[in-house]
């Protein structure tokens, strides 16, 4: 055995939780993502995806996905700084763009290498990088291959903030990167009052849309459309992996910082391009959100019929505004027990566990589907109620 091999057997984390006969991860789906999935030959109620509309099995986007690799084939075989720009590529910018409200937008070929190589080439070494600090691991990461000086605020405390722009320098740049809807807590962050920070201080910012294109906004632009700050952001990043039913990323912003990015930014000038079937999709997905606006409406409406429903049952859900709801169970043991009972219970549901989370923070992360009934979210919830009175989590 290598001398790395022997350092990395000593990693043994996940086999303890084995052995405790309560690990989560990697649970194998047989099926299409939808509100039912079929696991272990068993249908389990899904309350764990992130197809916030329901259209990961959507009959207009999986008959495009499949004239796409008619046409194109299956990929590009290179990136799209040389060999592997599409025409779709181009047409879904375009349509991106203009969907958030910005000069120009650029497609990854996955959300994480956004993050990671948007914020990791855009400021210089004199300049400041201001994070939240319950922002996503791939803010994080981009942060760390940045050379510029890395700030992080308390979570959502605009005081924190003021604090961390009255120590930069005024003549540097500094840039605040944020999520507008934290993928674990469910919060929105407070994208007015950054905004008048951000004047105040001569800072710019930058919108991680992740969680939050196509549940806010008209036709689901996004929160920074819903609360009418698109203006006063530079940068906006979104997913296509969670609403829009498949996966890539991009980032939006004027064409002076997409120019910039089209010839520094390492993730994509040396990743390979987006899968012509996932672009195709996303276009096919742009125009279901245009023409089924109900399902925006249905997607709210079982959030609050669910969130009303745990509350009333007794359980913490944090600060949450949106269809991702925190069940609070501040204690690691116990959020490995209850997620292995419901899935037993035939719910399925993620744990949020330290270090990902301190120990006392420990949570079950609940999401909402527009195609979810509220039957489903009744045995969801009386299932979830029971395993957790067991628990003496209530």
């Amino acid at each position: 055995m290598s001398l790395l091999s022997q350092k990395l057997a000593k990693y043994d984390a996940p086999q303890k939780i084995q052995e405790a006969g309560v690990y989560p991860y990697f649970r194998p789906i047989s099926s299409d993502q939808d509100t039912v999935v079929q696991i272990n030959g068993k249908p389990v109620l899904m309350f764990g995806s992130n197809s916030y509309l329901g259209l990961t099995n959507h009959p207009e986007i999986k008959q495009a996905a499949i004239k796409a690799v008619e046409k194109y084939g299956t990929g590009c075989a290179g990136s799209r700084f040389l060999n592997g720009t599409l025409d779709i590529h181009l047409e879904l910018e375009a349509r991106l763009a203009k969907l958030v409200g910005k000069e120009e937008a650029l497609v990854y070929a996955t959300g994480f290498t956004v993050n990671s190589g948007v914020v990791s080439c855009l400021t210089g070494k004199e300049d400041y990088v201001i994070l939240d600090k319950a922002n996503h691991a791939s803010i994080i990461e981009g942060s760390r291959l940045s050379f510029s000086k890395i700030i992080k605020y308390a979570h959502n405390d605009m005081d924190a903030l003021e604090k961390q722009l009255k120590k930069c320098e005024p003549d540097k740049v500094k840039l605040i990167v944020v999520d507008g809807v934290f993928s674990m807590e469910g919060d929105e962050a407070k994208l007015l009052e950054i905004a008048d920070l951000a004047k105040k201080y001569n800072a710019s910012i930058m919108v991680d849309e992740a969680h939050s294109l196509g549940v806010y906004g008209n036709h689901g632009a996004g929160i920074c459309n819903h609360l009418g700050v698109t203006k006063d952001v530079d940068l906006i990043m979104g997913t296509f992996s969670k609403s829009l039913a498949t996966i890539g990323g991009f980032i939006a912003a004027d064409k002076h910082i997409i120019n910039y990015l089209k010839h520094t930014s390492r993730t994509l000038i040396f990743s390979a391009s987006i899968t012509p079937a996932s672009t195709a999709c996303v276009l096919a997905a742009l125009d279901v959100m245009e023409k089924e606006t109900w399902r925006m409406d249905a997607l709210w409406a079982n959030t609050n019929y669910m969130r009303a429903k745990l509350q009333k049952a007794g359980f913490d859900t944090g600060h949450s505004t949106t269809p991702i709801i925190p069940l609070y169970v501040r204690d690691n043991t116990k959020t490995f027990m209850l997620t292995r009972m419901l899935m037993e219970d035939g719910v399925f549901v993620n744990p949020v566990v330290s270090p990902a989370v301190a120990s006392e923070d420990t949570l079950i992360r609940i999401s909402l589907m527009a195609t979810h009934t509220f039957d489903q979210i009744d045995e969801a919830v009386e299932k979830i109620t029971k395993n957790a009175t067991l628990l003496a989590i209530l």
